[in-house]
């Protein structure tokens, strides 16, 4: 019986076969020059189904029903109303020859309007990775394109660009991710530990991408206040006055593959020692810039905040030689900072009383240098190794100190080692020299390398003769000096190794 079906089916799968081919065909060939004009070609297609109808009859009726398979059956999805806003189609203006605020403004307001989808942070509506797409327009806006005070996560603002209008307010952002609607001035007035103690989220997991924003000189671009993972990515910010992006409160914002600066420039732009603004200011902790390009401001990158991350940073803002300042660490006493992989390019870092700061494979070029500014005279924590610096030959130290407020103090586990140097002067915690001589006193004076005054925690020395050997010892360490004696004159030469970073055993 198997047998017998199983011929009966291979006998209708060439029939099958044989029909389809012969439609196809017939098909194929009409699709060239008309082979079967008029009702001929109608005729033949008649023929050709009767004739596969009578095959499937014969065969159907040769097989018992429960050999032949059902077709199957499938069901359409369930329509389902789009979560992608289009600026358009609310009346915005892609051409930004008029206001396109108000119509911005209800396309939020609607993304916002979707019913809780999932899991959020305790209060955060989960809007379902809506989409406000601006679709490649070039929109003007008169005040602040500001998130709904009542909050919301997953979401996406991308693919276009915006510009702040002649009467846009000098103290406000294009985009804001805020539940109130402070100004820089009272956010500067905010004490620092306020920013950063609070532990309320107001949004989540907006992602502002693929944006050019032009502040118009008339404040800043983005700020991002009490929010959790937020992303900027692939933006363009510039003509901001204040800042190109703020950071206050909450955690990680990630900024990525992103360009800023307050004039479009390339680099020795006549006006560059007017710059000013900030074109990232973090004020908040645990967060990114990876891939940042900042052609133009004041200070690159001001945070105040701890556990940061900048990787593949590039800072040609405003030149150390005209006042500006490519990083600068504003948390004293608890830095928390790691730079790696960055290009400080004729602008440098500033650290005050750095706690816990790493920076690493990172270039200086133009005689840029890391300058550690003394508030409470703290310097703990630090490693500057690995990196290279490039200047101009006349000698500027690497690493320098501005104890202007007072001494450093408090120095311990600080590592300055490893670099390469061109054009500049070697500043280190950890220095080696030698001294060579007839007689029984021997001094190595290390200030010229080693970066803090009158510190010396460890030395490690071996006197090398090559007559009697006599008793030795150290006999000074004071003043970045070591002084070596022997109980006997004899030629030697000596051999030292000091360290100013050394962990202080209490």
């Amino acid at each position: 019986m198997k047998a017998t079906m199983a011929r009966t089916a291979l006998v209708l799968s060439m029939f099958m076969g044989f029909a389809s081919f012969v439609i196809i065909h017939v098909y194929g060939e009409n699709s060239k020059v008309g082979r079967f004009p008029g009702s001929h070609y109608h005729d033949q297609m008649s023929s050709m189904r009767s004739l596969k109808t009578s095959l499937l009859r014969r065969v159907s009726i040769s097989l018992p029903p429960s050999s032949i398979s059902p077709l199957p059956s499938y069901e359409l999805p369930e329509s389902s109303s789009s979560r992608i806003y289009h600026a358009t189609a609310y009346g915005a203006d892609p051409t930004g020859k008029t206001d396109s605020t108000e119509a911005l403004l209800r396309a939020i307001s609607d993304a916002f309007e979707a019913p809780n989808g999932g899991v959020l942070m305790q209060g955060i509506i989960n809007l379902g990775g809506a989409e406000i797409h601006l679709e490649g327009g070039s929109y003007m806006i008169s005040r602040p394109l500001r998130l709904p005070v009542t909050g919301g996560g997953n979401l996406m603002i991308h693919g276009g660009s915006l510009q702040a209008s002649g009467d846009f307010p000098v103290d406000r952002y294009l985009i804001e991710l805020s539940a109130s609607s402070a100004t820089d001035e009272e956010i500067k007035q905010t004490s620092m530990e306020e920013q950063l103690s609070s532990s309320s989220y107001t949004y989540e997991d907006i992602t502002l991408k693929d944006l050019m924003l032009d502040s118009n000189y008339r404040g800043g671009g983005i700020s991002v206040i009490h929010s959790l993972r937020t992303t900027i990515d692939n933006c363009y910010i510039t003509h901001f006055t204040t800042n190109g992006v703020l950071v206050q409160s909450g955690h990680e914002t990630y900024i990525r593959n992103s360009f800023l600066g307050q004039h479009i420039t390339a680099g020795g732009d006549p006006g560059e020692r007017n710059f000013s603004g900030t074109a990232i200011n973090l004020m908040g902790n645990d967060n990114a810039i990876t891939d940042v390009v900042i052609f133009s401001a004041a200070v690159g990158v001001m945070i105040s905040g701890q556990a940061n991350t900048l990787s593949g940073v590039h800072c040609y803002n405003k030149a150390t030689g005209w006042g500006g300042t490519g990083i600068y660490l504003r948390l004293p006493g608890l830095t928390q900072t790691r730079i790696v992989n960055s290009y400080l390019d004729y602008t440098g870092i500033v650290a005050e009383d750095p706690v816990q700061l790493h920076i690493s494979s990172t270039f200086f070029l133009g005689d840029a240098y890391i300058l550690f500014k003394s508030i409470n005279g703290i310097v703990n924590g630090v490693n500057i190794v690995d990196n290279m610096f490039s200047g101009s030959g006349k000698g500027v130290d690497i690493v320098q100190l501005d104890q202007s407020k007072g001494a450093f103090k408090n120095i311990d586990q600080v590592v300055i080692d490893r670099n390469n140097v061109r054009g500049m002067t070697v500043r280190a915690t950890v220095a080696r020299g030698m001294a060579q001589g007839n007689g029984s006193s021997w001094t190595v004076d290390l200030n010229k390398v080693l970066l803090f005054p009158n510190l010396i925690k460890h030395v490690q020395y071996s006197l090398s003769t090559g007559k009697s050997f006599p008793n030795h010892a150290l006999r000074n360490a004071s003043g970045n000096r070591v002084v070596i004696e022997s109980d006997v004159p004899v030629p030697a030469s000596v051999y030292v190794t000091v360290d100013q970073g050394m962990v202080t055993m209490s």
